[in-house]
C-alpha cells in the first residue's frame, strides 16, 4: 500500500490530491517555486520542500529536483496532477527506476498515446475511426496542399507532442499556410493535419481500467464551450447526444484502453456531429481538470481510484450518473479586454455556499496572480438533479462569487448559461468563440451579457526572479541542521516586499501601432500583447524585415500568436529567448525604421 506519496505539482490540484491522501492515512508531500512558497497546498502537506526557483523549468518541470526531492522524503509513490511532467515518458520511467511508484499509465503507455500521430495509428488499427486526417508527420508543404486539395479548407495543424489543446493552429487559406510554414521554418515534422470540424461538440469519456483488466467509463462529458482550444464551462453526463452515439464512445473507449495495457485513469476525447457520426481525437493518459464533474454525478473519488488502482487494487464498480454536473473554470482573465490574462492581488475573496455547491481553489485572499503559472484560479462546480436545474443554481452561485483584484469571467458565464442557444447543449467548439467573443466588442451586448468596460490596462509586473536567499547553522534539539530563508524575512518593519512594475523602454509606454496592431514603444521596441510562452523567435540582431515579416511565436491559453515586424527597419535587440515565460507589455524585439538606420549610418 502507498503510504508516503509526492504530489509534483502545484494550486488547486496539488491541494486536491493532498485532501484526498488525508482522507486514506497517506502522507502528501508538497513541492513548491519560490512564488507559491505560502500557498494553500503547500500549508496543508504533510511535509513541503522547496524546489528553488520561479519558472517551469527550474521547478515543476525539473525532474531531477522532484527526484531528489522525492528520494530524501521517502515518498514511496508519485502523483503527478495534470500538466507538467504528468505526460513524460522519461519522468515517469525514471520515477519506477527509483524503486517509486507512478500513479498513472506505465511510460509505455504514455509513448503510444502522448504522440498523437501514433495515437491516430493506434486507433485505425482497433477500428477507432479518428479524424480525417494525415497521419504522419508534415514532411513538406506538398503533402499539406495535396490533402487540401482532396478536403478544402478549413483544416487545423496540431503538434504531435501537445495534448491538452495545445499546439492547435485553424487554417482557412493558403495564405494562413504561408504563416505557418515561416513561423516553423524546418520544424514542420513536429505537427500533423487534420480536418477542421466547426459544427462538432466535444465529448469525451472518463475511463478507468485496472491491473485485473477490469474497464469501466465512470462518465462522459461534454467540453464543447471553448476558447482557443482551451476548455472554459465542462458538464457531465454529455446532453442530447444522437442515438447510439454514447454506445459507441463505449465502445471505442474501451478498446483504446485495451490494445495498449492501460492501467489508471484517462480520458478518450472525441468530435461529435449533429447526424451522430463520432471522430476520434486523442487520449489524455492523466487525471483531467474537470474530472470534478464525474465524481459530482457519481459519487466517486477519482483521485482515491488512482490511488489503489497504483496499489493493485481493483477499481471500484462505477454506478449510473445520477444528477447533472457543470464546472467553470475561473480564470484570471478579463472578457472585456478579449479574455486576456491579467495579474494583480486579490482583494477580496468570497466563496459561494450550498447545497451542490463545490469550490477547488489554489487561492486565498491577498494572493498576488502573476504570470508566471496558468490563469486559472479556481473551478466552481455545481450539480443538481436535472440539467436545468443545475444551470439555475449555477447562475445563482456565480452570483455569490466575489472575487476583486483581478478580472475574472465569473458574470460571463452566469449569462452564457442561460441563454436559449445553450439549450438543450451547447451546439459546438466554435460556438463560444464566433458567437459570443464577438459579442464583448459591442458595449450593449456585453452589458447585456454582464460584461463591463475594461479598466484601461496597466503594463504587469515583470518576470519573477529568483528569490536571494541566506543560510545559517542552526542546532535544533541539539541536532545541527543548516537552515536556508529568503532574504526578505529581514527586512525592517512595515517594509513590503513586493514586484514593481516594469517601465518599458525609455520610460515611455508602448502604443498600438496603427499600421500593424503590434505594441510598440517609442524605441522601435516591439512588446507582447499577452501573457504567454515564447515559442520560437524568428530573427537575428542586425536582420533585416519588412512590415509583415514575422519576428516572434507565441504561445498563450494553448494557441499560438504571430508578432510581426511593425513597419521595415533592422533589428535592433532581442529581449526574449525561445521557451521563456513574457507578461503582457513585455519587450520582445526591437526595430529601428529603415529611414532611422540610414541615418545612423550617415
Amino acid at each position: 500500500m502507498i503510504s508516503r506519496v509526492l504530489v509534483a505539482n502545484r494550486s488547486e490540484i496539488a491541494l486536491r490530491v493532498i485532501r484526498t491522501a488525508r482522507d486514506l492515512g497517506i502522507t502528501s508531500i508538497a513541492v513548491y517555486a519560490d512564488s507559491d512558497r505560502d500557498a494553500q497546498f503547500v500549508t496543508e502537506a504533510d511535509e513541503a520542500y522547496a524546489l528553488g526557483g520561479t519558472a517551469y523549468a527550474e521547478t515543476y518541470m525539473n525532474a531531477d529536483k522532484l527526484l531528489d526531492v522525492a528520494a530524501r522524503s521517502h515518498a514511496d509513490a508519485v502523483h503527478p496532477g495534470y500538466g507538467f511532467l504528468s505526460e513524460i515518458p522519461g519522468f515517469a520511467q525514471a520515477v519506477l527506476d527509483a524503486g517509486i511508484v507512478w500513479i498513472g499509465p506505465s511510460p509505455q503507455v504514455l509513448d503510444a498515446l502522448g504522440d498523437k500521430i501514433k495515437a491516430r495509428r493506434l486507433a485505425e488499427s482497433v477500428d477507432v475511426a479518428p479524424v480525417a486526417g494525415i497521419s504522419g508527420p508534415v514532411t513538406s508543404r506538398t503533402l499539406v496542399d495535396d490533402f487540401v486539395a482532396a478536403n478544402g479548407y478549413p483544416i487545423v495543424t496540431k503538434k504531435a507532442d501537445g495534448g491538452g489543446g495545445r499546439g492547435i493552429t485553424v487554417m482557412e487559406s493558403d495564405e494562413d499556410l504561408d504563416l505557418f510554414f515561416a513561423a516553423h521554418g524546418h520544424e514542420t515534422d513536429g505537427f500533423f493535419v487534420e480536418r477542421f470540424i466547426r459544427t462538432a461538440r466535444h465529448v469525451e469519456t472518463q475511463c478507468a481500467r485496472d491491473s485485473h483488466g477490469s474497464f469501466a467509463v465512470i462518465s462522459t462529458r461534454d467540453c464543447s464551450v471553448q476558447r482557443r482550444n482551451q476548455k472554459l464551462i465542462e458538464e457531465a453526463p454529455a446532453p442530447a447526444l444522437p442515438e447510439g452515439v454514447e454506445e459507441t464512445l463505449v465502445d471505442w473507449s474501451r478498446r483504446l484502453f485495451e490494445a495498449v495495457g492501460y492501467v489508471g485513469l484517462g480520458t478518450c476525447e472525441f468530435l461529435v456531429e449533429g447526424d451522430g457520426r463520432v471522430s476520434f481525437l486523442e487520449v489524455n493518459p492523466r487525471l483531467q481538470v474537470e474530472h470534478t464533474v464525474s465524481e459530482e454525478v457519481t459519487g466517486l473519488d477519482l483521485v482515491e481510484q488512482q490511488l489503489r488502482i497504483a496499489s493493485g487494487e481493483p477499481m471500484a464498480e462505477a454506478p449510473a450518473p445520477r444528477a447533472h454536473s457543470f464546472e467553470f473554470r475561473i480564470t484570471c482573465e478579463d472578457p472585456a479586454s478579449g479574455m486576456i490574462p491579467s495579474t494583480g492581488t486579490v482583494t477580496r475573496l468570497r466563496w459561494p455556499l450550498g447545497h451542490g455547491v463545490r469550490i477547488e481553489s489554489g487561492i486565498n485572499e491577498g494572493v498576488t496572480v502573476t504570470p508566471d503559472f496558468d490563469p486559472m484560479l479556481a473551478k466552481l462546480v455545481v450539480t443538481a438533479p436535472t440539467r436545468e436545474a443545475a444551470i439555475a443554481r449555477a447562475r445563482r452561485a456565480l452570483a455569490e462569487l466575489d472575487i476583486k483584484g483581478v478580472a475574472t469571467p465569473a458574470a460571463l458565464y452566469s449569462s452564457v448559461v442561460a441563454l436559449d442557444e445553450f439549450s438543450p447543449h451547447v451546439p459546438s467548439t466554435r460556438w463560444f468563440e464566433d458567437s459570443i467573443l464577438p459579442r464583448l466588442s459591442d458595449p450593449g451586448a456585453a452589458a447585456e451579457l454582464g460584461v463591463r468596460p475594461a479598466a484601461p490596462s496597466q503594463p504587469a509586473g515583470p518576470p519573477a526572479q529568483a528569490e536571494e536567499r541566506a543560510t545559517f547553522v542552526v542546532e535544533l534539539d541539539g541536532r545541527r541542521m543548516e537552515l536556508t530563508v529568503p532574504r526578505t524575512m529581514f527586512a525592517g518593519a512595515g517594509q513590503a516586499h513586493h514586484r514593481g512594475v516594469q517601465p518599458l523602454r525609455g520610460g515611455a509606454r508602448a502604443r498600438s501601432d496603427a499600421r500593424s496592431g503590434e505594441l510598440v514603444d517609442p524605441t522601435g521596441m516591439v512588446n507582447s500583447q499577452i501573457q504567454a510562452i515564447v515559442v520560437r523567435v524568428c530573427v537575428e540582431t542586425g536582420q533585416r524585415v519588412s512590415r509583415g515579416d514575422l519576428l516572434v511565436v507565441l504561445e498563450s491559453m494553448k494557441m499560438e500568436s504571430y508578432v510581426h515586424a511593425p513597419y521595415d527597419g533592422t533589428v535592433a535587440d532581442i529581449a526574449v529567448t525561445g521557451g521563456q515565460n513574457v507578461s503582457a507589455f513585455q519587450p520582445l524585439v526591437r526595430v529601428t525604421r529603415a529611414g532611422e538606420t540610414a541615418k545612423e549610418n550617415q
